[in-house]
């Protein structure tokens, strides 16, 4: 029986049934758009149930018809005037994305829907990821002039051959057959099952990863990569997005566009065309760099990335995409510099600078201080005060 009945207004629900613990993302008329209240509350809840011995599952879930389209980059705009306005959510997503890479309990995500940005973040890691004919995948950061964050980095640069570049800087979307077979997602079930599936698990009482695949695999289908997918065309992906820089993927594409099958690359190229060109620089340098780099590396470095692009360390384009986007929804971004081959490799170095080590996002050595490195231990806080 339910143990806690939560708030059917606020923006995180989190309950407990039986041995199952289930967080659902309560913003649906914002596609359940990530903000500071969404990150505290999933924080809260992730840390009070891994340490709930009586805790055996957690399933992620959306409300409505998004899991969860990304941060909320209204929040960002607004704060654009004001010196790290956003400083505290960044950490804290940053701070929680580690911890959901790393969950000790066992975790299904129940994706039906948009699943994008930081929302994407929060299925990709988890150890069971069901996806449904209505899920649509993107990384779209880009575009609008940021970078593939929330770990992104990290899971993009594991993808196979260099499709995490290609979804990096084209924003492209993938589909459920496409997410499974990218490793981006475990299982298909669909739709209409969903609730059924859901309803299963809750009753399992058990975190067994052999008991919790089995009950998923009574409701999945095995499904094939549709003819024309995207990753039917990794040899082209990979020949042109294992470019050195963003201006050789370009000239790359270009020289592919008139081969025969190659139809999809004139959007791709139209699509890159009208993205950030910081954004798209600081996305390719940040993924290669993550092919190197461990979880932890990746999240310390994206934290100072999107710290310094919401400083506007070198340009304001973060605000101008967003504005095009959301705000005044024109579309017609105004980008500076406006072009990939105006932007300075000295410039992206800056925006690269890391932190001191009591500025940088403080990640957990190792179990033992595991829930260590919050907001309000850091100097972040003390300098509020």
């Amino acid at each position: 029986m339910a143990q806690e009945q939560p708030n059917p207004n606020e923006v995180v629900l989190g309950q407990e049934i039986n041995g199952a613990r289930v967080v659902t993302l309560n913003r649906p008329r914002q596609l359940n758009g990530i903000n500071d209240r969404v990150v505290y509350l999933l924080a809260q809840l992730l840390e009070k149930w891994e340490q709930d011995d009586d805790a055996k599952l957690v399933i992620f879930k959306g409300a409505g018809r998004a899991f969860s389209a990304g941060g909320d980059l209204k929040m960002f705009y607004e704060g654009r005037s004001s010196d790290d306005s956003c400083l505290e959510v960044v950490y804290r997503m940053y701070w929680l994305c580690y911890h959901i890479h790393t969950y000790k309990k066992t975790t299904v995500a129940l994706v039906n829907g948009l699943v994008m940005g930081g929302g994407a973040a929060m299925v990709a890691p988890l150890k069971f990821a069901v996806v449904t004919e209505k899920t649509v995948f993107a990384t779209p950061e880009a575009s609008v002039g940021l970078h593939t964050d929330c770990s992104f980095s990290y899971i993009h640069s594991r993808l196979p051959g260099y499709l995490g570049e290609y979804l990096a800087l084209t924003g492209a979307r993938l589909n459920a057959k496409e997410m499974i077979a990218a490793g981006l997602a475990t299982h298909f079930v669909h739709s209409e099952k969903l609730e059924d599936l859901e309803k299963q698990l809750l009753n399992l009482n058990t975190g067994d990863e052999s008991a919790v695949r089995a009950v998923i695999e009574e409701f999945s289908t095995d499904v094939q990569l549709d003819q024309e997918s995207i990753l039917n065309k990794l040899s082209t992906i990979d020949k042109c997005f294992s470019a050195e820089t963003v201006e050789e993927i370009l000239k790359a594409l270009d020289s592919e566009v008139s081969v025969d099958g190659n139809q999809w690359i004139a959007p791709v190229l139209k699509s890159m065309r009208r993205s950030s060109p910081t954004g798209l620089k600081i996305t390719l340098r940040s993924v290669r760099e993550g092919r190197k780099q461990s979880l932890q590396e990746c999240l310390k470095k994206e934290f100072g990335l999107t710290m310094n692009i919401l400083r506007s360390v070198i340009t304001g384009d973060v605000y101008e995409g967003i504005r095009a986007l959301s705000i005044d929804k024109d579309n017609a971004p105004k980008w500076s510099p406006a072009t990939v081959e105006e932007v300075k490799n000295e410039d992206i170095d800056r925006v690269f600078e890391p932190f001191t080590s009591g500025h940088e996002l403080q990640v957990p050595s190792d179990d033992s201080n595991r829930w260590s490195g919050k907001h309000e231990h850091t100097v972040y806080a003390k300098s509020s005060q």
